[in-house]
């Protein structure tokens, strides 16, 4: 594990615009389970699971699998 997987690094405006991505594409497929769902503990088992997953992607934009901060560009090589 990286020294800074627990630190926090301002994502860059090119991540920021990555992370918006996200997001709305996790809105929207919320929004569609919301609609096709059964209410009870299940639906909200996967809205929840689904707002972790939104998180991670935050993560995963910002950060290489050690935890280590993506340069400028969000690229990287493994």
């Amino acid at each position: 594990m990286h020294a800074s997987t627990f630190e926090y690094y301002q994502p860059t405006d090119e991540q920021v615009e990555k992370m918006a991505l996200a997001r709305k594409a996790a809105h929207a497929y919320a929004t569609s389970l919301d609609a096709l769902l059964p209410e009870g503990p299940d639906k909200t088992f996967v809205l929840r699971s689904l707002r972790t997953v939104a998180m991670w992607c935050n993560v995963s934009i910002t950060r290489l699998p050690d935890g280590t901060p993506r340069d400028d560009h969000g690229d990287h090589t493994t």
